[in-house]
């Protein structure tokens, strides 16, 4: 049996999502025991496609080198790291952590004796980098996070009646700044006060204060939920869509004892913020709906929530959904790259990799809207959410601009400049509406077009059948042909493609 090749990597490992975790934090410093390049890759180059972050200033690395590797070890580089960043004053007033890599972690490297040796407080962090994901890594990261810097020290830490805590968001995260203001924004309509957000806003030195708040809000299923649970209190998902929206409102008044607060809220956002879904529903444009097809690839709150919102709630059709992590049954990259390939569906909400698909494909006529990381794509406005109330009208406002874009493609330009047009680029001139069918097509012709439109979305099928049998007909007319052949469909529909 050949081994299956993974192309294409969705998601990163331990490592980065220790870096991603801790340094949000100013009052960390992280030693990264790696190779320098291995740091450039987390300190520069990912987060400034994302997060716009032009260098994480907290992260160091120990430069391992060959000598390192081949048999000497790490940790004189550790410490040599260490005292230099001690002596220049870089480390005053931080908590020091060490984090192992892929690299380390092969040739077997464990600070935990070396970093008694450092400063007082000075830990080691094993990322667990050659086995574990981003997911199960940041998971893991905020439960040691929260046993080293903040269980310890939480004992005498009175509970806040309406305190909420969000956790979750950190670098690297899609949409991070948009989704954490709407949590907000909601949380604070509800009745509740934030009390932290974790680690996003926050120092590492005030970790214990997490026991003070009376709920915990989880930004992403993905990862979170493991530091929730170990704080022992309720535990709610930021919600997506319009009904998802309303029972988190509604449960969180219960539990803060707010719910007068949290009613008038539901009540103000059905007026207010959902009016703009109402309106689209009700307008022409809810026509549209139904004829929609969509395909989400994400990580797991905008796989769920998204098809929840748009499939569930407004009726467009799922034509595949897929999370990171995987669940079970989910297409992993080659089976999606496919998918696309065979047939294309009116909007994909994915990733960079989905969008090479597209591409690959020549899918000329779906929708590409970003709904996760791996890929360059800032994220840093706050008024793009996906989730809660401003989320639906954010999704359905940018899925109707889309449409209108692509109903603009099809509208017919001024004759003589369409044909100033195509004479320029060497391609027989289409004849006008007028003559649009006066040539007849033998069967097999006819049936090539048509399996041809079926591999396009719904809404642009008419316009792109009118198109097509024009560019088609054009080039029959320009070679005197009696009919529409195969050869001439083919032609045509290659000159397409390469359009």
């Amino acid at each position: 049996m050949p081994p299956v090749v993974i192309r294409d990597l969705s998601d990163t490992s331990g490592y980065w999502a220790a870096i991603w975790t801790m340094c949000p934090m100013p009052d960390v410093h992280v030693i990264c025991d790696a190779p320098v390049g291995c740091f450039n890759l987390v300190g520069t180059a990912v987060p400034d496609y994302t997060d716009a972050i032009p260098h994480i200033e907290n992260l160091t690395p120990a430069t391992m080198t060959e000598q390192e590797v081949g048999g000497k070890g790490t940790a004189d580089k550790v410490k040599w790291t260490y005292e230099n960043l001690a002596a220049t004053g870089v480390l005053d007033n931080k908590h020091v952590i060490v984090v192992s890599t892929a690299e380390s972690e092969m040739i077997g490297s464990d600070h935990s004796s070396l970093v008694r040796q450092l400063g007082v407080g000075t830990r080691f962090y094993y990322s667990n980098s050659l086995a574990e994901d981003e997911w199960a890594g940041r998971d893991r990261v905020l439960r040691w996070l929260w046993s080293e810097y903040g269980e310890p020290h939480a004992g005498e830490i009175a509970t806040i009646p309406t305190a909420v805590n969000i956790i979750g968001p950190t670098y690297g995260c899609f949409n991070a700044p948009s989704e954490l203001t709407e949590i907000t924004r909601m949380i604070e309509g509800a009745g509740g006060t934030i009390n932290m957000v974790y680690p996003y806003e926050t120092t590492l030195s005030e970790t214990p204060r997490l026991a003070a708040a009376a709920v915990n809000v989880v930004l992403y299923k993905e990862f979170g939920t493991g530091l929730a649970n170990e704080l022992g209190k309720p535990v709610l998902y930021s919600p997506f869509g319009m009904q998802d929206s309303v029972a988190f409102v509604r449960q969180l008044g219960q539990l803060l004892g707010t719910s007068d607060k949290a009613e008038a809220f539901i009540r103000r956002e059905k007026r207010t913020t959902l009016q703009a879904v109402w309106d689209l529903w009700r307008g022409p444009q809810g026509d549209w709906f139904g004829t929609i097809d969509i395909g989400v690839v994400a990580g797991l709150s905008h796989a769920e929530g998204i098809v929840r919102f748009l499939g569930d709630e407004l009726g467009m059709k799922v034509a595949f959904a897929s999370a990171r992590p995987r669940r079970p049954g989910d297409y992993d990259n080659e089976a999606i790259r496919q998918h696309i390939h065979k047939r294309a569906p009116s909007f994909i909400f994915g990733t960079m990799n989905e969008r090479i698909y597209l591409r690959e494909s020549g899918a000329k006529y779906t929708n590409f809207v970003p709904a996760g990381f791996p890929g360059p794509g800032v994220r840093r406005a706050v008024g793009t959410p996906y989730m809660g109330y401003r989320g639906c009208v954010y999704l359905v406002q940018e899925i109707m601009n889309r449409l209108y874009d692509g109903l603009l493609n099809f509208l017919p330009v001024d004759g003589a400049y369409a044909n100033q047009r195509a004479n320029a680029a060497g391609t027989p001139t289409p004849a006008g509406d007028s003559n649009l069918g006066n040539l007849p097509w033998n069967n097999e012709a006819r049936a090539i077009l048509d399996k041809e439109l079926e591999k396009l979305p719904y809404l642009p099928r008419i316009s792109a059948s009118r198109q097509l049998q024009m560019a088609i007909e054009g080039i029959a007319r320009q070679r005197n042909a009696p009919e529409v052949t195969v050869e001439l469909v083919e032609l045509g529909l290659a000159q397409n493609r390469q359009g």
